[in-house]
Formats: structure tokens, C-alpha cells, sequence
């Protein structure tokens, strides 16, 4: 396959995630976290940056500059009638190489990407800060489609998405949705998210938290009223939060921590894992920030907060290793999984076997 409509084609058929073109290898295709060669022959250094070329025509004639002189770039670009594809280029060995994600035209069903009631309760709230994180990979992007498009339907609102790339369509429901991407609409997210607060936005989604200037320039919007979405590569309510304090200098941390106390709404973690019939499905963790909350951040009692999280349930809440438990005790993952994706694996040990 030396056509890349070709190849796109053909990996939205097999339901693929992500298409890797790298030299030395023959086009792969990543179906349910499982690595699958095509049966073409190994990609040579001339084919790859044929393809990639090809991506760059698809994508509106975008410019390779970035990549030859920077070594990477990110961008996205639709086919019609076939999907969305959000694509990073990448210089390896002296080879141009890609790793595509496709993305489908249609916004994802929360129902069937068993995202639960308590999370797209987000969508009610009406301002804070909301976190969403999570390693790289485990569908935080398809759970912040999920929420923005139930804000859409349910209010009558601006939402304001701000993205590196824009991944998922929004179109205009109930509400506004006005999509800005990094680079083609916007020079950078801090500029952008002061460019929002001018905009008469309600809520606005801020891609990636990846510097203390966004970080700080997001708490501030939402001490506004504003709603504020955002994600950050952590896993855990607790290590979300200490990652964004430990942004700041030492001698502003304590002011974050009061802000923080005051803005911050609720934090969803999640991961995905394998299960018995070699799919994956996720495991989330919620936290919504009740007044006890409240005090450990400000107090700088941190580590404290799993074990509210643990202890209130009749509010919405649950565990990452609770939620965990539950995929493994209704038989949907092995025992294998779930003590590998468990925070604290020898508890779940234990709690399996007392269980058995």
C-alpha cells in the first residue's frame, strides 16, 4: 500500500486506532492495543516520506517546514465521507515516520465507550474547574467530546474549545461551539485562553495544561465563573493536583493552593485496560470537591484525599481501584490486569482473594 487514502481507507475498515508508518517496517495498524503488520512489504525510507508528503497535500497543503527543521509536527485533516485523522510527523534514523489516530465524523456514544452517569454529570455544572486526566492513550479526548457535546444539547451557552489539534467536529446545538487550533487559528494556548475571557465564553476547554503559564492563566478564568476544562497526564485525583501546584515557585504555591481550594470542581481520572475478549474498556476514577476537600488542598494535606474519595461514595464518587474491582467482579478484565493497573497492587490482592 504505497497510497495513503489507500491505507486510510483500509484502517477505518479494520476499526483501527492508530496507523504507524515507519521505515523498516510494513504499514501497521494498532486494533484494540494489539500492534498488527500488513501484509505489504517493509516500508524503505523514500516510501514513508511519500506518504507523509501525501498527508501534508490532504491537510490543505500544509507546509513540511516544521518538520524538516523542527524533526516533528502535529496536525489533522478530514477525508470526506471517510473520517477525521489527527497525525504527528516525526524525523527517526534520519526517515521521516507518522503515527496517525483516526477519528471518527460521528461524535463517540458515552454509553457505548462505557463512560458512566457520574462523570457526564460535568456537563451540569455551571462553572469551576474540571480536570480530565490520564496517561497518553486512555480516551480522555473521546470523554471531553462526550461532555462538550451533552453541554451543547442540554444548554444555551458559548463553549470555547481550544486544541493542538481539533480532534472531534462540534457542530452548533443549543449552544455556540467555537473550535480555535493551535497554530492555524491561535499562536498558543495562554494567549488564546485570554483571548476567550473576551469572547462572552461560558465554558472553555483548554486541550493541555503544559506549562505554568497556561496552568495559571486557567485557575484565573475559572475564579472568574467561568467553566474550565482542561487535562493533565497524570493519574489520580491527588497527583493531579500536587502536579499543579509543584508547577508554580515555591513561594506562590501556597496562593495556588487557596485558589485551588476555591475554583476547583472535579477530578476525573481514567485508564484503559485490556479485557477478557480482547478489547479494552475504562476505569475511572471521580472526584467532585466537597468542603472536606476543600480544606486539604489548603491545607496542604494532599495525600489525604484518596481516602475521601474512598469514604463517599453516596456522592458520586469512586476509587480508581474500586472502579477496577468492579470491571474485574463483573468478569469484563482478567486478574492479570487488574492488579497491574491497580494504584496500590497488594490491596488488590488482598481484596480478590478475600473476595474469592
Amino acid at each position: 500500500m504505497k497510497d495513503i487514502v489507500e491505507i486510510l481507507k483500509r484502517a477505518v475498515e479494520l476499526e483501527t486506532a492508530d496507523v504507524f508508518i515507519v521505515a523498516g517496517i510494513p504499514v501497521s495498524f494498532k486494533i484494540h492495543n494489539t500492534i498488527n503488520h500488513s501484509e505489504g512489504e517493509k516500508l524503505l525510507p523514500s516510501d514513508t516520506e511519500k506518504l507523509i508528503l501525501q498527508m501534508y497535500e490532504l491537510a490543505g497543503n500544509r507546509d513540511p517546514k516544521l518538520l524538516t527543521e523542527r524533526g516533528d509536527d502535529d496536525f489533522s485533516f478530514s477525508i470526506t465521507g471517510l473520517s477525521r485523522f489527527r497525525v504527528n510527523t516525526y524525523k527517526q534514523r534520519g526517515s521521516l515516520a507518522a503515527v496517525i489516530r483516526i477519528i471518527r465524523f460521528e461524535l463517540p456514544d458515552y454509553k457505548k465507550l462505557n463512560i458512566p452517569e457520574n462523570v457526564m454529570s460535568i456537563a451540569d455544572k455551571t462553572g469551576g474547574f474540571v480536570l480530565v486526566t490520564g496517561p497518553a492513550a486512555s480516551g480522555k479526548s473521546m470523554t471531553l467530546a462526550c461532555i462538550i457535546d451533552a453541554i451543547n444539547e442540554k444548554r444555551n451557552s458559548h463553549i470555547i474549545t481550544l486544541e493542538d489539534p481539533i480532534e472531534y467536529l462540534h457542530r452548533h446545538k443549543n449552544s455556540i461551539v467555537s473550535q480555535r487550533e493551535l497554530e492555524m487559528d491561535t499562536a498558543s494556548f495562554v494567549g488564546a485562553l485570554r483571548a476567550a475571557m473576551r469572547q462572552s465564553p461560558d465554558v472553555i476547554l483548554v486541550g493541555e495544561m503544559r506549562d505554568f503559564e497556561t496552568i495559571r492563566t486557567a485557575v484565573t478564568a475559572a475564579e472568574t465563573g467561568h467553566m474550565i476544562i482542561s487535562t493533565l497526564h497524570t493519574v489520580g485525583a491527588a497527583n493531579s493536583i500536587d502536579r499543579i501546584i509543584d508547577a508554580f515557585p515555591v513561594d506562590q504555591q501556597q496562593q495556588i493552593r487557596v485558589q485551588l481550594s476555591m475554583v476547583l470542581s472535579a477530578v476525573i481520572s481514567q485508564q484503559l485496560i485490556p479485557t477478557v475478549d480482547g478489547k479494552v474498556i475504562p476505569a475511572f476514577e471521580v472526584m467532585f470537591v466537597n468542603s472536606a476537600i476543600r480544606n486539604l488542598i489548603r491545607e496542604s494535606k494532599i495525600h489525604q484525599i484518596d481516602n475521601v474519595i474512598m469514604t463517599s461514595a453516596k456522592e458520586n464518587m469512586i476509587s480508581m481501584d474500586t472502579s477496577i474491582l468492579k470491571l474485574y467482579t463483573d468478569g469484563k478484565i482478567s486478574y492479570d490486569n487488574a492488579v497491574k493497573h491497580s494504584v496500590n497492587p497488594v490491596q488488590m490482592i488482598k481484596k480478590i482473594e478475600m473476595m474469592r
